[in-house]
C-alpha cells in the first residue's frame, strides 16, 4: 500500500504508541529505529478505551489520552526534538523552535498547576474517561461513568451520582460520539451541566485551559 511505502522512506515517522492504528502501521517499516515512540519516558497508566479515535482502536491495557496532560506534553515534544536532533544535528532552526513550544508548555502547565491548587473542587465527573493523565499529574480526581470501558452498570451509576452530588461538580464533560441523551439524564440527577469537550482539538493549550478553568471555578 502506498501508506507504508511512504511510511518507509520517511526519515523519522512519530507515533504516539498507545493506538492500535498506529502500531500496525509502525510495525510495517522496515527500520524500526526510524519510530519515534512519543510516550517514552512518561509513566503510563493502565485503563480500557471502548471507543475508536478517528476510527482506530486503542492499545488495550494501558490508556492513550497521553495528550490532555501538559506534563506529558512537555516530555513528547522533547522525545520529537531529541528524534528531529539526531537527524539534523546542525539546524538551528529546529532548535529555536523547540525553545519557543518547551517555553508555552512550560507557561500551560505552570498556569494549570496555580488554578488546581486553588481549586475548591477538585473533582470532576466525564462520560469517557480521557482525562486520566491531566487528573494524575495535577492532583484532580475524575469520575468516570463509562466503567472498564463498558457502560455502567446501575450500581456503579447511582455510586457515581452520589460522588459527584457530595463533590459539588457543576459540569460533566463528555464527547462527541457518545450518547448526549445519556448525558442529560444524569445531569438532572446530579444538577449539573453537560459540556462536550474534544480530547483532540488541535489547539492544545486553549483547549486544556477551557477544560481546566471548567472543572476548577
Amino acid at each position: 500500500p502506498r501508506q507504508f511505502i511512504s511510511l518507509n522512506k520517511a526519515k523519522a515517522v512519530f507515533a504516539v504508541g498507545l493506538i492500535d492504528f498506529e502500531r500496525n502501521l509502525t510495525s510495517k517499516i522496515k527500520e524500526q529505529s526510524k519510530v519515534a515512540d512519543l510516550s517514552r519516558g512518561i509513566e503510563l497508566i493502565a485503563g480500557s478505551c471502548s471507543h475508536n479515535h478517528h476510527g482506530h482502536h486503542c492499545h488495550h491495557g494501558i490508556d492513550p489520552h497521553i495528550w490532555t496532560s501538559p506534563t506529558a506534553l512537555k516530555i513528547m515534544a522533547q522525545n520529537a526534538y531529541n528524534t528531529i536532533a539526531a537527524i539534523y544535528p546542525d539546524s538551528t532552526k529546529y532548535k529555536s523552535n523547540y525553545d519557543l513550544l518547551a517555553a508555552r508548555l512550560d507557561s500551560l502547565d505552570c498556569s494549570v498547576r496555580a488554578m488546581c491548587e486553588r481549586a475548591r473542587v477538585r473533582r470532576f465527573i466525564i462520560y469517557h474517561p480521557a482525562l486520566t493523565y491531566l487528573a494524575r499529574d495535577y492532583g484532580l480526581e475524575q469520575i468516570s461513568i463509562e466503567h472498564e470501558g463498558k457502560e455502567p452498570s446501575a450500581k456503579h451509576l447511582a455510586r457515581i451520582i452520589e460522588q459527584a452530588r457530595n463533590a459539588g461538580v457543576k459540569h460533566l464533560f463528555y464527547q462527541s460520539e457518545f450518547p448526549a441523551s445519556s448525558v442529560e439524564i444524569i445531569c438532572r440527577d446530579i444538577d449539573a451541566t453537560a459540556v462536550e469537550i474534544n480530547p483532540l482539538d488541535e489547539n492544545i493549550f486553549d483547549n486544556i485551559r477551557h477544560i481546566v478553568t471548567l472543572i476548577t471555578e
